[in-house]
């Protein structure tokens, strides 16, 4: 028999047939392509049958005809007004069974049995697929007429296994050089920003799937760093706060000033002018 809370949830937009349950979602969201059985908790119980590709995903309940997992675990922190209460000292932990395959934005998931959201007990396996996958290659950065300053290439070591490489890029920002602008924020408060050019630098394939790169142009993304001398924008002062500094993208031709003044007319601030131009 089918459980009377067959109705699976899925989106904001669900559409419920009998057992079925059916969703579309527009580009731009999670569209993954899936094959999925599943065996509903304590919470959803009954299985169910996911099917997913192409923005559309169609689920289906049926009975139980597998287990969710659990196992008894003894409730150490219970007092013991709880522990007679229910006449016993210990609970199901209870957790979802599931087998089939995820595939979503290069990354393949293939669920193999419980599914506790806990690496050291979850059965599933999931690997971003190199031939999907884009790599980063370098990160420069450029002086204050847009001349090239210093190349930073990314030679895939973390920083434990590059010895000093966390000084070398320190010493190379820091010799970068950057543009100071004053302006006046939404409030009228005056404020300054230091701003420095940077550029990333991704091409196509990883591991054994790198050659794929000679058939794409690669991606390149030019930033301007942003450090403000103070909290920013509408938020500060309040809980959520404003923000001290981030990046932003810059546009084809642009340099420090033209990209901040754009920036400026974006956020409801007024450019003052230069005021330092460090070495």
């Amino acid at each position: 028999m089918f459980s009377r809370h067959y109705h699976r949830r899925w989106s904001d937009h669900d559409h419920y047939f009998g057992p079925f349950t059916y969703a579309h979602e527009k580009r731009g969201h999670y569209r993954p392509l899936a094959i999925v059985l599943g065996s509903g908790d304590d919470e959803y119980p009954g299985c169910d049958l996911r099917l997913s590709g192409f923005g559309h995903t169609l689920i289906l309940a049926l009975p139980q005809v597998l287990k969710p997992w659990r196992r008894k675990v003894t409730a150490k922190f219970w007092d013991a007004e709880t522990i007679e209460r229910l006449g016993r000292d210990w609970y199901w932990d209870t957790h979802e069974r599931e087998y089939g395959f995820t595939y979503s934005e290069g990354h393949l998931s293939v669920m193999l049995g419980r599914q506790t959201n806990d690496s050291s007990t979850e059965q599933r396996w999931g690997k971003f697929l190199p031939w999907t996958q884009w790599r980063h290659v370098r990160k420069s950065f450029y002086g204050i007429n847009g001349e090239h300053v210093a190349t930073m290439p990314d030679t895939g070591k973390s920083y434990t296994l590059d010895s000093g490489r966390w000084e070398r890029e320190r010493a190379i920002e820091k010799a970068t050089p950057t543009v100071s602008f004053a302006f006046d924020d939404f409030d009228d408060e005056r404020l300054t920003v230091t701003t420095m050019i940077e550029e990333w630098e991704w091409k196509f394939g990883t591991g054994w799937f790198k050659w794929l790169s000679l058939f794409r142009k690669p991606k390149i993304r030019r930033s301007l760093d942003l450090q403000f001398s103070g909290e920013t924008g509408e938020r500060k002062g309040s809980w959520k706060g404003g923000t001290t500094g981030h990046s932003i993208d810059m546009l084809p031709g642009e340099l420090h000033g033209a990209a901040f003044r754009r920036y400026c007319r974006e956020h409801k601030m007024t450019f003052v002018g230069i005021v330092d131009r460090a070495p």
